[in-house]
């Protein structure tokens, strides 16, 4: 399981990587959408596949392993900071607020999704 789950992380810090990339090219990197944008696919993704009930090879390779590799809460925390130390606190109040609301909001649509889908 250990070789699973390591696998599934560099995917998916593959993913994160290129993700990164292509959404900084298109809009810049004043604001950290990218970050919000990764953590909350990671939330329904890991929401839908929770739901789904799925084996526990596959929920390590993706949850643990390709999920774990993708989202970021330390890159999350560490935009919060550097936000407050840019005394831009609408910004880092709105992000705070999008992440963890929009996180929720999404693994229990996720979750419910993959309920249906099982």
């Amino acid at each position: 399981m250990v070789v699973v789950a390591g696998l599934g992380a560099a995917v998916g810090a593959l993913g994160r990587y290129g993700l990164t990339r292509l959404v900084q090219s298109l809009y810049g990197n004043q604001w950290p959408l990218v970050t919000l944008l990764i953590n909350w696919l990671g939330c329904l993704i890991l929401g839908l596949i929770t739901g789904w009930h799925w084996d526990q090879t596959t929920m390590v390779l993706v949850g643990t392993g390709v999920l774990g590799g993708f989202t970021t809460y330390s890159t999350f925390s560490h935009e919060l900071v550097m936000l407050a130390d840019q005394r831009r606190y609408l910004a880092m109040l709105g992000y705070l607020s999008a992440s963890v609301i929009g996180g929720l909001l999404l693994a229990f649509g996720g979750f419910s999704l993959g309920m249906v889908i099982r």
